[in-house]
């Protein structure tokens, strides 16, 4: 299909094709059970397929986007063999995902009216959030863009030694203060800092504690509130990090954090230690808020921009 075009480099697609192998034979292992013994694409396979994409962490409801859409193509072409299944599934994902404009990026960019460009990162603890700033300041860095981080996350000492590590690996300056500051100091610090060193990038941690979404909100209302004193329409961007490797509990967090806060866009990460991979087509499709990132890895350069042809090519290749 002309959906499918060469767009990374040798090493990224590489890296994405062996970051997806275990979704990928989890995947493809189901599928040759459900097909086996069966010449066309009849009603038993059509619920098997759907029970194979649900345990895959695709989700319910693009699952079922997905067999109606397989369901219209057996309808019009009468008789499908099993052996197309695989190509059949790959066009209609690639067909679903193109409806928007989600995973089209191919690079690490940000806007050129917007200097600082101010990205506030959200997620609970444990899903990889310290580790993507890090990974993605080391990326912005390499595009020759200043990059100024700030540790804002404040309920953690933890947190905050963390993100010292890593502007120390990356060699960017960082904005800190002690364990238990007021979260939106740290970022009215940063941004002013940011700007008077000129930085292109502003990053900043937040603390993810879910168990009191109102007090979540307050805190994030707040640290957008007192960053817009320095940089107007800051922040330009609220990621939020999701642990690819918890399937369905990363969707509850995406239902979670979009009632707390606006979030636009989304990072999955931990994709190469699991067989969930299905869960960025779900996230992708329900939430109708782009995936930007996605981890493949643990080097610090396979944290890689989402671009769904690449994404659906690797996982159906």
């Amino acid at each position: 299909m002309s959906f499918f075009k060469k767009i990374f480099s040798k090493e990224k697609k590489e890296t994405l094709d062996k970051g997806l192998e275990k979704s990928k034979q989890s995947f493809f292992s189901k599928l040759s059970k459900a097909v086996a013994g069966k010449s066309k694409v009849d009603d038993d396979v059509l619920d098997n397929l759907e029970e194979i994409l649900v345990s895959s962490d695709v989700g319910v409801n693009t699952t079922l986007k997905i067999i109606e859409r397989i369901e219209e193509r057996v309808a019009r072409d009468k008789y499908l063999g099993t052996e197309e299944l695989n190509s059949i599934l790959r066009e209609e994902i690639a067909g679903l995902l193109s409806e928007t404009n989600i995973g089209d990026e191919t690079d690490f960019t940000i806007p050129e009216n917007k200097k600082p460009y101010v990205l506030m990162v959200v997620g609970v603890n444990g899903v990889g959030k310290t580790t993507t700033i890090g990974k993605l300041a080391s990326q912005f860095k390499k595009k020759g863009l200043k990059v100024v981080l700030g540790a804002a996350d404040t309920f953690r000492a933890a947190a905050i030694d963390q993100l010292q590590v890593w502007a120390d690996r990356v060699d960017v300056p960082i904005v800190r203060q002690e364990m238990g500051s007021d979260p939106a100091s740290v970022a009215f610090d940063t941004l002013q800092s940011g700007v008077n060193q000129g930085a292109d990038v502003i990053i900043i941690d937040t603390a993810g504690r879910l168990h009191n979404k109102v007090n979540l909100m307050n805190e994030l209302t707040k640290i957008k509130r007192v960053m817009q004193k320095v940089v107007g329409d800051a922040p330009h961007d609220v990621l939020l990090v999701l642990d690819g490797s918890t399937g369905q509990n990363a969707f509850e967090q995406a239902k979670q954090f979009t009632k707390a806060t606006e979030v636009t866009s989304l990072a999955v990460t931990k994709l190469d230690g699991t067989a969930k991979g299905g869960v960025v087509i779900g996230i992708s499709d329900q939430f109708q808020i782009p995936v930007k990132y996605i981890g493949v890895g643990e080097g610090i350069d396979d944290l890689q921009v989402f671009n769904k042809f690449e994404f659906v090519d690797s996982f159906f290749k």
